[in-house]
């Protein structure tokens, strides 16, 4: 990069309020707290995400909270160039518990991203509401 260009900027944008239902109540609580959380099922034993009362994997509510750390791997992701707040960058974080998260990353610039790139999770407050989990490097 030459010095007469710009260093692209840090992506981040304001991000609404989450819907908080009685079933979600409990991840956003820990949410509130700076807690990761992700629903494991005691029936197939596997982790899944987005956190709810049924398995998604084999249709079990014998589903407990469990608290993550939240890393993983950058699965896939796309950069959105078209944004009033600059360019910003969605996409899936694979867990190593193993569910994929769809989320916002923050705190790299656009071209710093890779597949399979090392994050962790980080909250970032809300218009009015909870934080939620987005992700950034390592």
């Amino acid at each position: 990069m030459s010095e007469t260009q710009e260093k692209p900027a840090l992506m981040t944008r304001p991000i609404p309020a989450p819907a908080v239902t009685v079933e979600s109540k409990p991840f956003w609580d820990a949410a509130a707290e700076g807690r990761f959380l992700i629903k494991r099922c005691n029936a197939c034993g596997k982790a899944h995400w987005y956190p709810r009362t049924i398995c998604p994997l084999c249709g079990s509510d014998d589903t407990v909270w469990q608290e993550s750390p939240g890393e993983g791997v950058i699965y896939t992701y796309s950069v959105m160039h078209r944004s009033p707040t600059g360019p910003y960058a969605l996409g899936y974080v694979t867990l190593d518990e193993g569910p994929a998260v769809m989320t916002n990353f923050v705190d790299v610039a656009p071209d710093g991203l890779k597949i399979g790139m090392r994050v962790k999770v980080k909250f970032q407050p809300t218009e009015n509401g909870p934080p939620v989990p987005v992700f950034t490097p390592v």
